[in-house]
């Protein structure tokens, strides 16, 4: 995939803007143990995107200004659009929003371009919505997601320590404590990259915008840590790019539990100091439960 000359130096324009738009200030009245006074405080930045295919607009999405081509990029794979980042021609600033960096223009081949116009999906969703206006029920599983590597193993010693590595690397969550977060990790615990967004989709679209910008996709041999509750809509992006292992903070919904049990996937929630549930995929981590400890259902 290539940028043109004007793209790149939207990215680095994009960075200069993010830097001032991701992180606001405002005045609020706190109130502490009965004592009221003035502070300012630091808040996270919420604003639309546009994301353009030619001239035809796809989807508006809430997000926190920054690593907007990798948002664009990311979203198009994780939704089916793009097979491949050769599939992607450029992407740059749509010319009505050079002001603003509102509106990213992504130029297609033309096979990915009938995609775009063929989908089923009314993508208009909010930054904490990843499926909004989903035509229909049998339309929700994205086309061509594949089982994820079965190879992969990761020491629970190693998992439990990618949150407080992530709470670490989260700079812009330390100054708004209003941020989700999506980082990928390798078998070893090292992070690779951290994506910070308002919308938990927005964060994992990023990273793997990210990543097929490197090349790195499908990601068959990382896991994905994110935070907030490991929902349906996570759990597909994140087999999208061919992701094994996927951990949450929080609870994980049916619909999510589901979707990672059918297509093999390992699903880790309320992964929190030293304790964890996993809902799918055990064997990645080398667990096996005792058979004087398993829980036997039996019809009533």
């Amino acid at each position: 995939m290539g940028l043109s000359g004007s793209a790149r130096g939207g990215q680095r324009m994009n960075g200069m803007e993010s830097n001032r738009r991701s992180v606001q200030s405002s005045a609020v009245t706190e109130w502490n143990d009965g004592v009221v006074c003035a502070q300012s405080d630091s808040l996270v930045g919420e604003e639309p995107l546009m994301i353009q295919v030619a001239d035809q607009a796809l989807t508006v999405t809430m997000r926190t200004p920054g690593d907007d081509f990798e948002l664009a990029a990311g979203f198009l794979f994780t939704e089916g659009i793009v097979k491949s980042p050769q599939e992607i021609v450029s992407l740059g600033w749509a010319d009505d929003s050079e002001a603003e960096h509102n509106a990213v223009r992504v130029e297609l081949q033309a096979e990915a371009q009938s995609r775009s116009q063929n989908t089923k999906r009314n993508f208009v969703s909010t930054s904490s919505c990843g499926l909004c206006g989903k035509s229909s029920l049998e339309s929700v599983y994205t086309a061509g997601i594949a089982r994820p590597n079965a190879d992969l193993r990761i020491d629970p010693q190693i998992l439990c320590g990618f949150p407080e590595t992530l709470r670490t690397a989260q700079t812009l969550f330390g100054k708004t404590g209003g941020l989700h977060a999506a980082a990928l990790f390798d078998s070893s615990g090292k992070l690779l990259a951290l994506k910070e967004d308002v919308g938990r989709h927005n964060a994992v679209d990023k990273l793997v915008g990210w990543a097929l910008m490197q090349g790195l996709v499908p990601l068959s041999n990382f896991a994905l840590l994110a935070s907030g509750r490991g929902g349906f809509e996570i759990i597909q992006k994140s087999l999208a790019a061919g992701i094994p292992l996927l951990a949450s903070v929080s609870a994980a919904s049916s619909l999510a539990v589901q979707m990672a049990r059918d297509f093999g996937q390992t699903l880790v929630g309320f992964l929190r100091g030293r304790r964890f549930v996993v809902y799918s995929g055990e064997e990645r981590l080398g667990l096996s439960l005792p058979k004087d400890r398993a829980i036997v259902f039996q019809a009533r």
